[in-house]
């Protein structure tokens, strides 16, 4: 089993736990003794101070891979000598917001670290990036998911560094995630690209965070492709969020399934990113097309995930997932994507930003990372980039939101 499968599987223990539990729509956040007003908190100094940090202990200063991330720190057995692909997006997601709050995060360096894992290989000889790195090209597995949200990075580093550059990559990008759909069960994509119609291999399948985090890419990219590519970049789009609508949105809650296996059967599980991800994609269609049910849609699923994912635990009478803070940032982003078009949301908003502020004052260790456990339970994964880099992400998001800026 790979790398991201051990993950999900991890997680998946966690989540099925606490399905179907009653609780309250919104509690407001109050305070336990000891924790730092939040009206105390500046989130952009906190974010720096996690970057510092991270740049001191991960980053990578000489050999074959200079320049690239640890997968942890400290190193843990059976790592490999830079990050996986999934972890250097994590990473980068925060640097690009610390970029837009106006700190010097050698921005334009660190997206060219992408590179460092793209191939061209396959059946089709088309582009994409890989899993894994060789210090100058991509290695391993290629992911539909991965892709996506290397695609998203790419339209985030655009709009800032106003580089046609990423626009080509996004271009290429796309004739990847082509590449990758097929009508089997569907038009869909499967997880990655060696793993499509197995039967028995739970690893095939076509899951909602490949279909999704595409479709959220290809809506994101239509708005700033060139005209002759936006029908066939918004039909593609259309074609992912209608499958994922129709075979993995469970119609108790509106929130969304893991997977379709290649039996055609449901994996149930539900993770916090694969609903955040339909959100914004609810709203990005709404944009576009004006339709209103696309806006119905993702406010019920916003609704139906907080009302599924969040829950008393530890000492927090309302907190997030207390695994995988990744996953739970996709969710805390669709929120605030939300916040002008539904009142609601805000609520939503304000519930994850105290779950980050107790994570600021009680879930980090004598260094200053964070634990994965953001109710300060368990250290868990403190040691990933994944882990610091949800927090790093988190702290940047909510220091825009709150119009916090450096300039």
């Amino acid at each position: 089993m790979n790398k991201k499968a051990i993950l999900f599987a991890t997680f998946a223990i966690t989540f099925f736990s606490c399905g179907g539990i009653e609780v309250e729509k919104y509690i407001p956040p109050t305070m336990k003794q000891g924790t730092i007003p939040a009206e105390k908190i500046v989130y952009k100094n906190q974010a720096k101070q996690l970057y510092d940090l991270i740049s001191e202990r991960y980053l990578i200063k000489s050999g074959t891979y200079k320049g690239l991330f640890l997968e942890n720190y400290p190193i843990q057995s059976g790592d490999p000598e830079h990050s996986y692909l999934w972890n250097y997006v994590s990473l980068m997601s925060g640097v690009s917001l610390l970029n837009q709050l106006g700190y010097n995060v050698n921005y334009a360096d660190k997206m060219e670290g992408f590179e460092r894992y793209y191939s061209v290989s396959g059946v089709q000889n088309v582009g994409g990036y890989s899993s894994s790195t060789n210090g100058t090209s991509g290695t391993g597995t290629r992911f539909y998911d991965d892709n996506s949200i290397v695609g998203l990075e790419m339209l985030r580093a655009y709009d800032q560094l106003k580089d046609s550059k990423f626009l080509d990559h996004c271009r290429q990008i796309v004739a990847f995630l082509e590449s990758g759909e097929d009508e089997i069960n569907g038009n869909a994509l499967w997880w990655n690209e060696a793993q499509k119609n197995i039967a028995g291999n739970t690893d095939s399948n076509k899951p909602a965070c490949a279909n999704g985090f595409a479709c959220n890419f290809l809506l994101k990219y239509y708005q700033v492709c060139p005209s002759d590519e936006k029908a066939n970049v918004l039909a593609f789009a259309k074609r992912l969020y209608t499958w994922l609508y129709n075979n993995l949105r469970d119609p108790e809650d509106n929130t969304y399934w893991n997977d379709m296996q290649v039996d055609k059967t449901i994996n149930k599980t539900k993770w916090t990113y694969n609903s955040g991800v339909m959100i914004s994609n609810g709203i990005q269609l709404y944009r576009i097309t004006g339709d209103q049910n696309y806006l119905s849609q993702a406010i019920k699923t916003a609704e139906g995930a907080y009302n599924y994912f969040v829950r008393p635990r530890g000492n927090m009478a309302l907190a997030y997932p207390d695994s995988d803070p990744w996953f739970n940032t996709k969710l805390f982003d669709a929120y605030i994507e939300l916040v002008p078009y539904n009142s609601t949301a805000a609520n939503y908003v304000d519930t994850y930003i105290h779950f980050m502020n107790n994570a600021i004052t009680s879930a980090r260790t004598s260094d200053g990372f964070f634990y994965e456990d953001w109710t300060g339970g368990s250290p868990k994964r403190y040691y990933s980039l994944l882990t610091q880099g949800a927090a790093l992400e988190s702290l940047a998001r909510i220091a825009i939101y709150k119009g916090e800026t450096t300039h």
